[in-house]
């Protein structure tokens, strides 16, 4: 077997267009992660993908930006505030769960504190499973702790909400309910074309518990990484406050070149379905391996200049190269929650009331009105548990005394 690694810009973007490559960077976590949409290919991911995109459509991301996302945002950042402090990392995750729990379609009928406890600490869990092949503990016990809260879920979440939808789905058969009256969320619609689709309970429950890892997981260490470059970049260039507050699009190019910089997988793992030349000419067979080197290519000084490898919301973009990088990836597996997690870029013309920002801009913006600080006394710290550079632990302060600083 041999290994190819692709660092260059160009040939990473064919690369990752490229169908005769499968997905490979979630062999080890398949405990959870098989047979779901991202790892499935050929025929069997295009027609699930072209299911799913029902849901993902602009539409409905404008709608939970706008509508349903502020409510939420608001009303989870306050209790932090009045405590003057929160952890990023833990901020995250409880501002994203409602988000994440909705588009997926897990129902949450009780609204306590121990619900959302229990969710959040199952979602932590399936979070486990994306960086299996990178972990640092013992691979079988972390599986074992998986396969525990796929069935803790299963029996608390999962299967009420299915059968919630399928009493539904009967109901409007019948004519009893109009079409609009139905959830728009991904469980729906996959039990809507499961005919087609054939999925057995366990794939429906690893795909619906996949999405809940996805849509938190990854914009998690996003915001948590675009927050540090931020507050560290208003440290060294405090002339740029003031625009941070004000002007929202240049607030999302700097979370843009922070994701440029910090894709949530440093490197896209791939396997050949057949022979195939790669982009520089290399022969690889069914048995080798493709590291598509993400951050690398991110940072090629002949596509972002020569400062590609520092943060800079200032740099100059040449004509189709996109502000984050390829960090989104491209193709088959190009993110489906791309524009839900980092909205679109601005056109000369774009009314800023009504633009589509993203989540993780959202959420960057209030902990910047809130006065987010470093906290001095509290250090932050990287996950240690797997070898991703991603943080564990990101402290910062809140409240009108640090709101002066940054105002």
């Amino acid at each position: 077997m041999s290994e190819f690694r692709i660092t260059n810009f160009e040939q990473a973007d064919k690369a990752l267009r490229n169908n005769n490559l499968r997905q490979a960077l979630y062999d080890e976590g398949a405990v959870l992660m098989e047979k779901v949409l991202v790892n499935l290919h050929g025929d069997e991911h295009r027609a699930r993908r072209l299911v799913e995109s029902l849901v993902f459509r602009r539409d409905f991301f404008k709608y939970y930006e706008q509508e349903v996302f502020p409510p939420t945002l608001a009303q989870t950042i306050e209790p932090f505030v009045a405590q003057g402090r929160a952890d990023l990392v833990d901020f995250g995750y409880r501002v994203l769960l409602n988000l994440t729990a909705d588009f997926a379609g897990i129902d949450r009928p009780e609204k306590s504190t121990d619900e959302t406890t229990a969710l959040l600490q199952m979602n932590r869990t399936f979070g486990q499973a994306a960086v299996l092949g990178q972990t640092t503990r013992d691979k079988e016990v972390v599986r074992a702790e998986i396969r525990a809260a796929l069935a803790a879920f299963d029996e608390r979440f999962f299967t009420p909400s299915r059968r919630r939808r399928e009493e539904l789905l009967a109901r409007h058969a019948r004519g009893e309910i109009a079409e609009d009256a139905l959830p728009r969320d991904i469980l729906l619609v996959l039990l809507q074309h499961n005919d087609e689709l054939k999925l057995s309970h366990d794939v429906l429950l690893k795909e619906i518990a996949f999405y809940l890892l996805a849509g938190a997981f990854t914009s998690i260490h996003s915001m948590t990484h675009s927050m540090h470059e931020l507050l560290d970049w208003l440290e060294r260039h405090p002339e740029d406050r003031a625009r941070v507050k004000s002007d929202p699009f240049f607030l999302q190019r700097c979370i843009h070149e922070s994701m440029r910089l910090h894709p949530s997988a440093p490197v896209a793992t791939r396997k050949p379905v057949c022979p195939v030349h790669l982009p520089a000419g290399d022969a690889a067979s069914e048995d080798d391996k493709v590291l598509i080197d993400l951050i690398a290519a991110n940072t090629d000084p002949n596509v972002y200049g020569p400062d590609a490898a520092e943060y800079n919301p200032h740099r100059e973009l040449g004509k189709g190269r996109p502000s984050y990088g390829l960090s989104f990836g491209l193709g088959m597996h190009a993110c489906l929650g791309r524009n839900l997690a980092a909205g679109v870029n601005p056109m000369p013309d774009t009314d800023p009331a009504t633009h589509q920002y993203g989540t993780v801009t959202l959420i960057c913006r209030a902990l910047v009105e809130a006065g987010a600080r470093i906290d001095p006394n509290d250090a932050p710290r990287k996950d240690t548990t797997n070898t991703r550079p991603n943080w564990g632990y990101y402290p910062v302060l809140l409240g009108p005394v640090a709101a002066e600083r940054v105002a």
